[in-house]
């Protein structure tokens, strides 16, 4: 273990200051932790409406485990209309929309119920039943609610697709889920223009897809051409609505597709009930509504975060959820703070990248926005560096919340509990209530506190994936056939002795140097300590004489001296690792290719190295023209 990973974990614990502490999550997190797993989860179900109750808690065990067997519930009616139906809660806001181009909405509780209710209606007179698959093809938009809980509604089975995806992308997924319908916006605004997504559909749409819904995103009206129909005629056809469907909680509620089109897409099934209560009790224990609250969950649709703290988990529990369509640097570098203001946000959900992007736009910009009604910042999806930590909790002065988790979890599961817990800048905290986890090494013995393994879930929880898409063979090999009766997260990670979690990444991203196998994040983790290192993505490449070697990627300050700092990181790694993890190239970029989730694309980068472009799907990359600059800055060297 590097010393710069050892250092953090050795980091002792940061408690909240007394002005952050919510002494009635304080008791209710010591009670949830005092129950088994399964009283926990029957708790949790108590917070929520059922049509019938439910006779056990949970009937078998990983991979195979049934949850609440007996009784009936709807998504939908727990989001929507059990909010819709309260007088006090009728006209609180549920969705605070806004555009790219400035234009925004506001739906209450009722409203977004009402429209949903009758796109549902209106789909059902399109053909739509329940089981049937329903594809998503739309960017942060209020219809892409409104379309989620329509499925939800009568039962049928959505899968979101990307916005940023191409012809290829979009029509792997169609023909791998077997959609129906699609629902799809003529277009998306992004970084100042409009990206058609009705001619990529039209383009990518294969044989099995009926019917096509289209929302006229730019006003244009744009023809409609032989099975298509117009969002809002299919709403004003189903203008009386549909009651909800009393569900199986164990029935399949979704697909999110897991890999890109270089490989067989893999869609991973959640559950009605099991993604319910899971979603409830991650925005409930991460976020926790709080009167008055606006949380603003800064990713794309396209991501299950989003599903799990917005669409979902966070109208589960009431919140108010402010939703933006664009991209966070337009049309300027101050619109997340702009629309914190305008919004009166009060609790933000990021992946770090975000974070390091203020960092980046300058201690300036935050200054003129000081945010007062901001309480909480929550990040997750990407290792969090202390000094982004240090910078966003400094600069904010409010908790920052590390998260774990992954789309086959279907929510986090690790992390400090918001007003309750203590956090160490890095980790992600402690397993929340409901969930169990190991560390262990490849002959699955688990493995002293302070040493890597694989990390494994041991015991069943409700939000995990039940399967893949036609194909359960595959669902057990991939998470159940090295560890059996243990869930495998394939990731690496370590357990301080203070039990948090530290997880170091993919386990597919260890490389072997010269026979020493070390994680790309125990580099990363050095080269990021530097101090003029804003950003920092370490690949292996292969090499004639190691096997494979490291290469960094950095995105330095703007006063940085390039030469010297490349000389200081190359004896950095080297004494915090030893010499045979030195990197054999370090390259300046200020930018380098993220997911609209602010995932950095470390494959692209390797690609870049190996064959000089990239050799998979690029169509989820947010911004096109940071692979141009990373090519130029290799070709440089």
């Amino acid at each position: 273990m590097s010393d710069s990973l050892a250092q953090l974990i050795d980091t002792p614990l940061r408690p909240l200051r007394q002005e952050w502490l919510v002494p009635e999550r304080v008791e209710q997190l010591r009670a949830a932790r005092a129950l088994t797993p399964d009283d926990y989860w029957a708790w949790v179900a108590g917070q929520l409406r059922w049509s019938r109750p439910w006779r056990t808690v949970r009937t078998g065990e990983l991979p195979d485990a049934r949850w609440f067997e007996g009784g009936l519930v709807n998504v939908a009616d727990n989001c929507l209309d059990r909010w819709a139906e309260d007088p006090a809660t009728a006209d609180r806001p549920a969705l605070l929309w806004e555009g790219e181009p400035g234009d925004s909405r506001t739906y209450s509780y009722a409203e977004l119920t009402a429209e949903s209710a009758a796109l549902a209606a209106g789909l059902r007179d399109l053909g739509v039943r329940a089981g049937d698959v329903l594809a998503i093809y739309l960017p942060n938009l209020v219809e892409a609610f409104t379309a989620i809980h329509a499925c939800n509604r009568i039962g049928a089975i959505y899968t979101v697709l990307f916005a940023g995806f191409g012809e290829a992308a979009v029509a792997a997924r169609l023909v791998a889920s077997r959609a129906s319908v699609v629902l799809v916006a003529d277009a998306v605004y992004r970084r100042g223009k409009p990206v058609p997504l009705l001619d990529t559909l039209r383009a990518a749409r294969p044989p099995g897809v009926l019917a096509t819904v289209v929302v006229d995103r730019t006003g244009s009206g744009v023809p409609l051409r032989d099975g298509e129909h117009g969002y809002r005629a299919v709403c004003d056809a189903g203008r009386g609505g549909t009651p909800c469907v009393p569900l199986d909680p164990n029935e399949p509620s979704f697909l999110i597709f897991t890999s890109g089109t270089e490989s067989r897409p893999k869609g991973v099934v959640h559950s009605v009930g099991g993604f319910l209560l899971g979603t409830w009790a991650n925005a409930h224990w991460q976020a926790g509504y709080e009167p008055g609250d606006v949380y603003w969950v800064a990713a794309d649709v396209g991501w299950l975060t989003f599903p799990i703290q917005a669409v979902v988990g966070g109208l589960a529990g009431g919140m108010t959820i402010a939703c933006y369509e664009g991209a966070l640097d337009t049309p300027s570098c101050a619109r997340f703070y702009e629309i914190c203001e305008k919004h009166q946000v009060s609790k933000v959900l990021a992946a770090p990248t975000l974070l390091r992007m203020l960092r980046r736009f300058g201690d300036e910009l935050a200054v003129a926005h000081p945010l007062p009604a901001l309480k909480l910042i929550t990040a997750q999806g990407e290792p969090f560096d202390v000094d982004t930590f240090d910078w966003a909790s400094d600069t904010f002065g409010v908790p920052v919340v590390n998260a774990y988790g992954q789309t086959e979890t279907g929510s986090t599961w690790s992390y400090p509990v918001y007003g309750a817990e203590p956090v160490k800048a890095g980790s992600a905290g402690t397993a929340v209530p409901g969930h169990t986890f190991d560390i262990l090494d490849d002959d699955g013995a688990p493995v002293p506190d302070g040493v890597k393994g694989n990390l494994v879930l041991t015991s069943a929880f409700p939000t995990l994936a039940r399967t893949v898409w036609h194909d359960h063979d595959r669902y057990l090999s991939s998470y159940f056939g090295r560890f059996p009766g243990r869930y495998a997260t394939n990731d690496e990670a370590v357990r301080d002795a203070d039990g948090h979690l530290w997880v170091l990444g993919r386990a597919d991203d260890v490389i072997n140097v010269a026979a020493h196998r070390i994680s790309t994040m125990e580099i990363e983790a050095a080269v990021t300590g530097h101090p003029a290192v804003l950003e920092a993505a370490v690949v292996g490449i292969p090499d004639d004489t190691k096997g494979t070697v490291p290469v960094a990627f950095v995105t330095l300050r703007a006063d940085a001296q390039v030469e010297q700092v490349r000389a200081e990181l190359d004896r950095r790694v080297a004494a915090e690792l030893g010499g045979y993890a030195r990197l054999a190239a370090i390259y300046p970029t200020p930018v380098m290719p993220k997911t609209r989730t602010g995932k950095l694309m470390r494959r692209l980068l390797r690609d870049v190295l190996v064959h000089g472009h990239p050799t998979g799907d690029t169509s989820a990359m947010e911004d096109p023209t940071a692979l141009d600059t990373v090519l130029n800055a290799v070709a440089r060297e």
